[in-house]
């Protein structure tokens, strides 16, 4: 199938944008690696009057680190995430992470604002920016917000998100070198969604945040309080409800979650 027909706009200043978020309303989308959006409109899933390519925002591509802080610009790439050494060194669970996402076509064009907006259940940075406690930084015409990644993923698809505004940044704290993390999932192939993943950060305490296992990434915090590995496996089944698939039932992507949850645990407390 062939996508509808739009009208295309390519700001170069978040201005434009916001001007055409408001002229456009409703009628209008962002577009930034277009990786989801394209065959959504190929099928006809989705109609836009208009696309608004962000694409040429340099200002949006950056990854930082500020003190602390690691800055990571909404349409850095996924490739540009895998071979940035700041990554690599002060946030290690995404850069573990982005290794499994799709394959490199897609990385090379992929980005972490547009996989943030979308807030599909089963995407592995959603997951990480729960696990990390992430700050989701949003912008529109008001003005800039910060919502942390807990508050920032209401639901299937839905986001904390509001009209005429777009994710421009997440900010992370950077990774002390007592604390560890790890990014598991297990799929069918590798590059297709998970079955079951889980995103596992442990600083003064353990945050396991699973995807694929509800409407949005899921924080397991009965697990993560447990003082041993065998508590936090029998309590995977208070804090996990996962539906069926059309491959997996709930019980199977239930047990899949606990044996994640035992891989994550062991490289946790090595």
């Amino acid at each position: 199938m062939k996508a509808p027909a739009f009208a295309y706009a390519k700001p170069r200043e978040l201005a434009e944008v916001f001007d055409l978020l408001e002229r456009h309303g409703q009628g209008a989308r962002i577009l930034a690696g277009g990786q989801s959006l394209m065959p959504s409109l190929n099928m006809r899933l989705s109609s836009p009057a208009l696309l608004v390519d962000i694409s040429g925002l340099a200002s949006l591509r950056s990854v930082r680190l500020d003190q602390d802080m690691v800055r990571i610009g909404a349409l850095a790439t996924h490739a540009q995430i895998e071979r940035s050494e700041e990554i690599r060194k002060h946030v290690p669970l995404l850069a573990e992470a982005v290794k499994h996402v799709a394959h490199p076509a897609i990385r090379n064009r992929g980005t972490l604002g547009g996989s943030l907006a979308l807030a599909d259940p089963a995407a592995e940075y959603p997951a990480c920016a729960l696990a990390l406690d992430a700050v989701i930084i949003i912008e529109g015409r008001q003005g800039q917000r910060q919502v942390r990644a807990d508050r920032f993923f209401k639901g299937l698809f839905e986001t904390e998100l509001r009209a005429g505004e777009l994710v421009t940044a997440m900010e992370v704290r950077a990774q002390l070198k007592d604390e560890r993390s790890a990014f598991l999932e297990l799929t069918r192939r590798h590059g297709d969604y998970a079955i079951v993943g889980l995103a596992a950060f442990k600083g003064a305490a353990k945050r396991f945040a699973f995807l694929n296992v509800g409407p949005t990434p899921v924080l397991a915090k009965k697990a993560a309080a447990a003082a041993t590995l065998a508590d936090a496996v029998s309590l995977l089944k208070e804090d996990l409800s996962p539906a069926a698939d059309l491959y997996n039932s709930p019980a199977t992507k239930l047990h899949l979650a606990g044996v994640l949850l035992e891989r994550a645990w062991t490289r946790l407390s090595t």
